[in-house]
């Protein structure tokens, strides 16, 4: 799990809480130590402070509620900023109040990580529905869920991989299926998770989650005993009131509330219900889970410009936005807050290497993406693309965007050699929030067509 310093950075979640740890200890001798990793000035080590500071509470809090970090947890948080509005929008999704029952939550985000055959993800809610009550025959494949879900793999397969061909017909078939139709309100709240779990599957396959899941590296069995809460279990010695140098020193947000941090609510936990205490529940095979396999993604028809045109009239800030938070309330206020937290993480190093603006290399990245999912824009010259992305970082994107499960540790590790481990998470992420706009622009505008039609 330690993965060394580089660069004057620091690599390696899993070390991040026993660096901060030692420049606790060293006292003032650490300035000197970090002047060193970090030569700009004290404004640079000073916003680094503040940064590690961010990511060591969001970690504190997941280690709170889930009594670990998941492997995605800990790749966000070399980007604190975006992890804090990535977790918000996760949790809004899956545990607040909403169209859709828990369970069906998970199960949607079963389906559609299962489209890109991500076991990562598919474990990890395999159990998250057990937490919540689901039905544990669901689990056996679509042939054992209810109709009303398996109607929405034609949407699930089409998002997945040609999100373009998805039309006002498939929105009707899905809220005209007499006892088995589904409310706008379910629909927007399951596309959403549909194109959430899309997304994320390409930065898991992307950082190589996946790979640790496969190398037998577990991320679902809880050490802890029972149903009790991370912070029960350790009897007011957990890691995160250790982390943190004691009860008194923890932020307000998660210092204790009577003898208990309120992190104890335990719907974003993944602790078994008693009937599952000490197992390992896990997918065998992720075919169950898939109907019509062979599809998959191809290259867009550059020369169909009908389709490519749709979207000079349709866009997230103008349409997209505003109609989920309609149908879905305050879902489109942290989809927005997503989006804008991505592009407005610094990516200097990685533009100045190449010769541009930040500002013009995340945009050559995010309209390359569109571009491949059939989405263009007049204001744009995609001859910027050829000039500023290398070929080498090109064929990773596309792998990770239109067919993660074929992305290879190999692949990450080539792709910029140059690139410090922070910075191909930030591709990482641009390639997320790229993907899922995507799919939410031709998902909402197919349901804004069936409503006025």
């Amino acid at each position: 799990g330690h993965i060394p310093l580089q660069g004057g950075e620091i690599l390696g979640c899993h070390c991040l809480y026993s660096q901060l740890a030692a420049l606790r200890r060293c006292g003032p001798s650490h300035q000197y130590w970090a002047s060193w990793i970090f030569p700009a000035s004290g404004i640079l080590l000073k916003r680094m402070q503040k940064e590690l500071k961010r990511a060591q509470f969001l970690f504190v809090k997941a280690l709170a509620s889930r009594g670990r970090l998941e492997a995605v947890t800990q790749q966000m948080g070399y980007h604190p900023q975006y992890l804090d509005s990535f977790l918000k929008m996760q949790h809004y999704l899956l545990h607040m109040d909403g169209p859709l029952p828990f369970a069906c939550r998970h199960y949607i985000a079963i389906m559609a990580a299962a489209r890109h055959q991500c076991w990562y993800l598919v474990n990890l809610h395999m159990l998250q529905f057990l937490r919540v009550g689901g039905d544990p025959q669901w689990l056996r494949g679509l042939d054992f869920m209810p109709p009303k879900l398996r109607n929405l793999n034609e949407i699930n397969k089409i998002l997945a991989h040609r999100p373009w061909l998805i039309s006002k017909e498939h929105i009707e078939k899905l809220l005209k299926i007499s006892e088995q139709s589904w409310s706008l309100a379910e629909l927007v709240h399951a596309v959403v998770l549909v194109a959430h779990y899309h997304a994320l599957a390409s930065f898991v396959f992307g950082c190589g989650c996946e790979q640790e899941w496969l190398d037998g590296r577990s991320i679902l069995k809880s050490t802890l005993p029972g149903n009790q809460c991370f912070c029960e279990s350790a009897s007011g010695n957990s890691w995160a009131v250790m982390l943190w140098g004691g009860w008194d020193s923890m932020p307000q947000d998660i210092s204790r509330e009577g003898d208990r941090a309120p992190c104890c609510l335990g719907d974003s936990g993944l602790f078994f219900p008693s009937d599952f205490d000490g197992e390992i529940v896990r997918a065998t095979d992720l075919s169950c889970y898939v109907q019509d396999p062979d599809f998959g993604y191809q290259d867009f028809a550059r020369r169909d410009e009908d389709q490519t045109q749709l979207f000079r009239d349709y866009s997230w800030e103008d349409h997209g936005f505003s109609l989920v938070n309609r149908l879905y309330s305050d879902v489109g206020h942290l989809l927005d807050e997503k989006f804008r937290t991505v592009d407005g993480l610094q990516s200097n190093a990685m533009a100045k290497r190449q010769g541009c603006e930040s500002s013009v290399f995340k945009r050559g990245i995010w309209n390359y993406i569109h571009c491949m999912f059939g989405i263009r824009y007049d204001d744009y010259d995609y001859a910027e693309v050829n000039h500023f992305l290398e070929r080498m970082l090109k064929v990773y994107i596309k792998t990770v965007t239109c067919y993660p499960e074929k992305t290879s540790p190999e692949m990450f590790r080539r792709f910029w050699k140059q690139f410090k481990h922070s910075e191909k998470v930030h591709v990482n992420l641009l390639i997320l929030e790229a993907r899922m706009q995507a799919e939410l622009l031709y998902a909402l505008r197919a349901i804004t067509q069936y409503m006025i039609s």
